[in-house]
């Protein structure tokens, strides 16, 4: 799952994409201590929480996937620096590398579900329902875990067994055999749909939620102007880090895909390739905006982590803010017994 394209024609010729292996490589080593750092924190702090939500399953779940994210990043950094060993760059084609995008697209899964749970516990367009149990949170994202590690990851290390082929940005994809490179383009189909679904989901219910909330307002009569800036600026920063992460890597995505499924004697231009590697850095920094997040918009989760730093000495001012104001757009305080 290297996300690369399948082929190479003998007609392209190479732009040397060194510097900017090298810029990545800068970028994606700044990135993981403060990644690490804050997914860290993250999972502190889950580690605590009991599970007597739905929203609380799926979030340790994506403190997992982030976290195990994470710690792929130093091998993707040192496999981009040229002139690296040619065996560590077999294993992080091999290994790290997939581990590092079935984690991303578990973590794009969960956020998801998280939309979908709140669009259910908020909007409830058909009452209660099943999804609301934590047990079938646990199910659901014991099925996301399984079903993307055990239906793409095994496989491609599976099918990633040949010797690698040349050094060129196409040596991933050298390292696979032709049932190999079949299976990563079935692969990379399979991801990119996955997050055109995730992404249609995510904005229709955080719209939805953010119009149930304001009808609240109106129905009670309240005036809280505030209340209802909150609310909609919750929602629009779900929606915004969302985007922004994962949208420039998916749109990139799209000509790599075209090329190789219908085009594949045509070459792309090395800004296309450098754009592409600059999107994956993009859509990695979702690792270090999820903790955040966390913060901003969950309360128990911020309760948490006071107490916990407060327990070891660490004072820290909470302010007025209150996500079960927002009708919990994303994690309602009155949701915690569901």
């Amino acid at each position: 799952m290297s996300h690369q394209p399948s082929h190479t024609s003998p007609s392209c010729a190479s732009a040397s994409l060194e510097p900017a292996d090298l810029a990545l490589s800068i970028f994606f080593f700044c990135l993981f201590p403060i990644a690490l750092l804050l997914n860290a924190v993250a999972a502190w702090v889950s580690w605590h929480l009991r599970s007597t939500s739905t929203f609380v399953v799926y979030l340790k779940n994506l403190v997992a996937a982030d976290l195990l994210m994470t710690l792929t990043l130093p091998l993707m950094a040192a496999s981009l620096l040229p002139g690296v060993a040619v065996d560590l760059r077999v294993f992080a084609c091999r290994y790290s590398d997939v581990v590092f995008f079935t984690s991303l697209y578990t973590s794009i899964a969960l956020m998801g579900l998280i939309s979908l749970d709140r669009f259910f516990k908020v909007v409830r367009p058909f009452g209660r329902v099943m999804g609301q149990s934590v047990m079938f949170s646990v199910i659901m994202s014991t099925l996301v875990w399984v079903g993307l590690f055990g239906s793409t990851t095994i496989p491609t290390m599976i099918l990633t067994d040949h010797d690698p082929a040349n050094t060129s940005d196409q040596f991933c994809m050298s390292l696979k055999s032709a049932s190999g490179r079949h299976f990563h383009m079935i692969v990379v189909l399979s991801m990119d749909s996955l997050f055109w679904l995730v992404c249609i989901l995510v904005v229709f219910c955080y719209i939805c939620i953010t119009l149930k909330v304001l009808q609240s307002f109106r129905n009670s009569g309240s005036s809280n102007s505030q209340g209802k800036k909150k609310t909609t600026l919750r929602v629009f920063l779900i929606i915004l880090v969302f985007l922004v992460c994962f949208l420039p890597l998916h749109l990139i995505r799209i000509p790599y895909t075209l090329k190789e499924i219908f085009f594949s004697g045509i070459c792309l231009g090395p800004w296309l390739k450098i754009a592409h590697k600059l999107s994956l850095w993009i859509s990695t920094t979702n690792a270090c905006m999820d903790p955040v997040l966390y913060i901003y918009l969950c309360k128990e989760y911020r309760d948490k982590l006071v107490h916990l730093l407060k327990s070891r000495g660490v004072y820290i001012r909470q302010g007025s803010s209150d996500c079960s104001s927002s009708a919990s757009v994303v994690a309602p305080s009155r949701s915690a017994k569901n």
